[in-house]
């Protein structure tokens, strides 16, 4: 990055206004004065500065504010989708201009002056005040319309309805938070409606959003400087609205598929000899393992003093590049913690003031400061040679053997507003940067790979980011959760809410983090939950351990079958987790996306499109309530088969041994072998679960498979995927298997076991390719098996005369 784009980015973020008391009223005096259009932008020129709209495409269009005496900034940390051209028509009648796309139309009414936007004729959403400063912040506001339910501004904890609190924008942890979190370490300016629209902010420096607080259907972004452009994303369901906000901001590249395996991670593994057991405990005790996660004792022997040093303690972990070897050859990754703090006591300090990569204070030195791990200074992600300083520390671990990488307090943690970054000449203060900084570590390590390793799917766990870091494969969660009931509460809305933001593995340290706290049946609700999250990793301070190997008895079986069910379901996670990649859709997605009415739930929600699912959160539950969406469909109890009936609201019964979870009817459900790591998955072997009913005339579902390792492996035709397809008419169930083949991908030869649900009373008969074949029926469980024998490039039709 050069000096130029640094200033452009930086620097040029916000020239400040002078203040004075008829800036609080300017907006009734904003007056139109002309109108231009500019090939695919339409500019108006109003008495105090002038506004750009520009599609970027039928369904995104952004809109910028350019004060007086102040100069357009185009640089976006969020947005990649460039502009199109999408035909936009200009239309001016009486006092009314319309500047409309395909999809979204912006309306600008002259006098009084207005900007609202329409939906292919169905009002948004529109300006209230528009732009105004007030004080030390700039703020646009929009209207609501009464009853309008408000999502997002990052993670939080305040129920899934977010309207009618204020945001603060300044990623923070909160170290044991519980039931609810006003702040926490991911604080994104957007904000979704239950109109399904959204309004993304595109501006990192520090401020508010505001989703009516004060009570007067006002939207309102408050923000200390910077560009005052948003872009409005509209959408005719919500499939719409994910699929245009991350064709925004960008999707998240499909992660390694051992990434949806089974992690032992704790605060901390302090030697070498006491990981190497934690692995092998595992393997004894047959609970699949695919990663072991390191904390900061992997540098150092301490908790304070060392932060900084980067390296290998020699003393604990003598033959680490062999120790990583190992855990390889046997499926395990070995993820390391890294921090972008150096302390003045760690050995890498003097080499950081010497190689000029920390953050300065206003004179240029390096800025120094206490917080809780010691004294220290920060690496300056704003300029070339911190950038190319911290990228050579991990290019040269990972060719010692490291897998994936952990990125922790990298809000960041303590930055004070003083603290200057980017290169001399150009150098700006840490609330401008500070919501980005995440993103820009995550963005650091990631081009890394795209330079030096190509080939491989980076792993990036990161504690905090912004609007679009999804696209950099970041990996977030939930922050250091405390360990109890009330955390685990609050767990579900998060992930949702941070799916709906474009950052679908959101997810929680299971158990909990913070606290002494031994509760068996926590622990295991909190796991069974896990399985129907993005990411499967228990981790907690060492008082209590989190691993399940470390468990009593009883809880352990329950823990290990709970690992099991994650890796028998990896067929139709990482199918989620392809779709994610390419759509945008989380893989939790709130019921809302279903049920218009169900605004305010997340007590229940869909993982993927095709799983219901109700958590345990509250110690001894003797019952659970569970809404079931869709009028007029079925679902079918995962566990039992039991029939319920959709747009209803039951109470159910909880068990020990899982959790509520429902499959819609008509779901074709993939599932595989238990392994003990994803090293040694195949898709050779599937048991391949039809959920029928009379309800369904047809249904269709698909696996996605790769070699899980190789980066961009669907774009580079090193795939396939198995379509299924059902058919229900005259009494016959058609059932239809086949396979699509990438360019580059040899097929596999699979075999397939089909087990269709709910067939209540024993076949006439049953045909593969008009072969009859020799099935099974279960009567007490209304299960039917037929096996379709193994081929290559797969393609089969079972035909079930019921």
């Amino acid at each position: 990055m050069t000096k130029t784009t640094i200033a452009r980015l930086l620097l040029c973020l916000f020239t400040p206004l002078a203040f004075s008391p008829a800036a609080l009223a300017q907006n009734a005096e904003r007056q139109l004065q002309g109108v231009t259009r500019n090939q695919n932008t339409l500019e108006l020129a109003t008495s105090d500065g002038r506004y750009l709209i520009k599609p970027y495409s039928a369904n995104v269009v952004e809109t910028t504010f350019i004060p007086n005496g102040q100069q357009h900034d185009p640089a976006s940390h969020a947005v990649v989708l460039a502009p199109v051209d999408v035909g936009a028509t200009l239309k001016t009648e009486g006092n009314r201009i319309e500047f409309a796309t395909p999809g979204i139309s912006v309306v600008v009414d002259r006098n009084p002056f207005r900007i609202s936007y329409l939906y292919k004729g169905k009002p948004l959403v529109a300006e209230k005040g528009g732009y105004s400063r007030s004080g030390s912040h700039e703020t646009i506001e929009f209207s609501l319309d009464e009853g309008e339910a408000l999502y997002g501004a990052g993670a939080r904890a305040v129920g899934m309805n977010r309207r009618g609190n204020r945001f603060r924008l300044y990623n923070r942890a909160d170290y044991g938070y519980g039931k609810t979190s006003q702040l926490l370490n991911y604080t994104i300016p957007v904000a979704l409606s239950s109109k399904k629209y959204a309004i993304h902010f595109d501006n990192p420096q520090v401020g508010y959003l505001d989703f009516d607080s004060q009570k007067d259907g006002t939207l309102r972004y408050e923000v200390i400087g910077g560009r005052k452009t948003y872009q409005v994303v509209a959408g005719e369901d919500w499939e719409g609205v994910m699929a245009n906000y991350t064709s925004l901001t960008g999707r998240q590249p499909l992660p390694p598929r051992w990434a949806f395996g089974n992690f032992a991670s704790r605060f901390g593994y302090k030697s070498e000899a006491e990981t190497r057991a934690v692995v092998d405990k595992f393997i004894d005790e047959k609970i699949p393992l695919d990663a072991v996660v390191l904390d900061l004792f992997w540098f150092g022997k301490t908790v304070k003093d060392t932060m900084g040093n980067l390296a290998w303690d020699r003393d604990t972990f003598p033959n680490a590049e062999k120790m990583m070897a190992d855990f390889r050859k046997k499926g395990v990754r070995t993820i390391v913690i890294t921090e972008p703090f150096i302390l003045t006591t760690s050995k890498r300090w003097q080499e950081a003031v010497d190689r000029q990569v920390l953050a300065t204070d206003k004179d240029g030195k390096p800025a120094t400061y206490d917080f809780y791990f010691g004294n220290t200074g920060l690496v300056d992600l704003y300029t070339q040679q911190g950038r190319d300083w911290f990228w050579d520390i991990y290019k040269g671990l990972k060719n010692g053997g490291v897998g994936g990488w952990w990125g922790d307090l990298g809000e960041p943690e303590v930055h004070p507003s003083w603290v200057q970054h980017g290169p001399a000449g150009a150098r700006v203060g840490a609330d401008q940067v500070h919501n980005v900084y995440g993103h820009d570590w995550a963005r650091l390590i990631f081009e890394g790979y795209k330079k030096d390793f190509p080939n491989e799917r980076p792993f990036i766990l990161m504690r905090a980011g912004y609007s679009g870091s999804q696209r950099f494969g970041m990996i977030p969660w939930s922050g250091d959760v405390s360990r109890g009931w009330g955390g685990l509460q609050s767990q579900v809305e998060i992930s949702l809410q941070m799916g709906m933001q474009g950052l679908a593995y959101m997810h929680s340290d299971l158990g909990g983090f913070a606290g002494p706290v031994l509760d068996d049946e926590l622990y295991v609700r909190w796991l069974q939950y896990g399985v129907f999250q993005p990411v499967f990793r228990p981790h907690a301070q060492q008082d209590v351990p989190p691993e399940p190997v470390f468990r009593s008895e009883r809880t352990k079986v329950l823990a290990r079958e709970a690992v099991w069910l994650r890796y028998a379901m990896l067929p139709y996670n990482y199918t989620l987790a392809f779709d994610n990649s390419r759509t945008g859709m989380p893989l939790m997605r709130p019921v809302l996306f279903e049920d218009d009415e169900a605004t305010s739930l997340s007590t229940t929600y869909l993982w993927g499109r095709d799983f219901l699912v109700a958590p345990i959160v509250e110690p001894g539950a003797t019952r659970k309530e569970v809404h079931f969406p869709v009028k007029d469909s079925v679902w079918f109890d995962f566990h039992t088969g039991e029939k319920h009936l959709g747009g209803i609201q039951e109470v159910v019964k909880p068990v020990e041994a899982n959790i509520p979870v429902y499959v819609r009817a008509g779901a074709f459900v993939p599932m595989a072998q238990v392994v003990q790591s994803t090293k040694d998955y195949s898709t050779r072997n599937i048991d391949l679960h039809y959920y029928h009913d009379a309800s369904v005339a047809a249904g269709e579902g698909k696996m996605y498979d790769d070699d899980g390792e190789t980066a961009d492996a669907y774009e580079k035709g090193k795939y396939e995927i198995v379509r299924f397809a059902s058919k229900l008419a005259h009494g016959k169930l058609e059932v239809t298997l086949r396979t699509e083949t990438g360019k580059a991908q040899a097929p596999l030869a699979r075999s397939i076991a089909l087990k269709v649900h709910n067939v209540t009373a024993k076949p006439r008969a049953v045909t593969v390719d008009g072969r009859a074949v020799r099935f099974s029926w279960n009567g007490k469980h209304n299960l039917l098996e037929v096996p379709v024998p193994a081929r290559k490039q797969l393609s089969a039709q079972v035909a079930i005369t019921l």
